[in-house]
């Protein structure tokens, strides 16, 4: 058995993993074309090398089919329940930042905190007979959010594409996601909520807290360990 490590296969986390990595003396790289999700690992022994997208790593840690993984905070808080449980953080990798935060109509003058928000969203709900729609990806995050400051007379809305386009588009109220800019927020007319984001989101290395590990497997984490963080 060996010590396995997944990683985004592609884009630019993938490119800016990979450099991590080769900062700390361990060489990834994909093998194969493009098309193949095979590669390697040069500079410590006993590791495979798995690709994956960023949003299937947290469920492969998680299952244990994977010992370390690279992904979001924001993928393994939403997809993960009691996460603290089942993946650890090792290291913060310092690139792909973004943060999950709240966007309403900038015509929403009186709209700036989530006290406001709560009031405009009872008031909407008596106006039209429904609840206020948020459109995002990121239901758990954004319910306990909600849930934490009080905000009740909303729904979300299942967005998996160009969430900042649907209260343009008139299937959603107000949105919820992911920005390192703000510009796309602002080419639709959004605003971002004075309170802070929902999340602080980086790229992030974590461990498997339910993988087995041999004893063998456990010294090759080790040594992989003790070369990520002293290299």
């Amino acid at each position: 058995m060996t010590l396995k490590l997944g990683v985004p296969s592609k884009g630019r986390l993938m490119e800016k993993t990979f450099e991590w990595f080769a900062k700390r003396g361990i060489t990834l790289s994909r093998t194969g074309s493009d098309r193949e999700y095979a590669g390697a690992v040069e500079g410590v022994d006993g590791v495979d090398l798995v690709l994956l997208s960023a949003g299937e790593v947290p469920r492969e840690l998680a299952a244990g089919r994977i010992h370390l993984g690279v992904t979001g905070t924001d993928l393994v808080q939403e997809k993960l329940p009691l996460w603290e449980q089942q993946v650890e953080e090792v290291a913060p990798l310092g690139f792909g930042h973004a943060d999950l935060i709240l966007a309403v109509p900038q015509l929403w003058v009186d709209v700036d905190t989530l006290d406001d928000l709560d009031a405009v969203a009872a008031a909407f709900r008596r106006k039209h007979g429904h609840r206020l729609r948020i459109a995002t990806k990121y239901h758990r995050l954004v319910r306990e959010y909600l849930m934490d400051a009080g905000v009740a007379d909303y729904q979300l809305v299942d967005s998996q594409g160009a969430t900042e386009g649907t209260v343009k588009n008139e299937t959603a109220e107000m949105v919820a996601d992911i920005t390192s800019t703000g510009e796309t927020l602002r080419a639709n007319h959004l605003k971002l909520l004075s309170d802070g984001p929902v999340l602080r989101s980086q790229a992030t290395l974590w461990r498997s807290r339910t993988a087995k590990c041999s004893a063998d497997e456990k010294k090759v984490l080790g040594a992989l360990l003790d070369r990520l963080h002293n290299g």
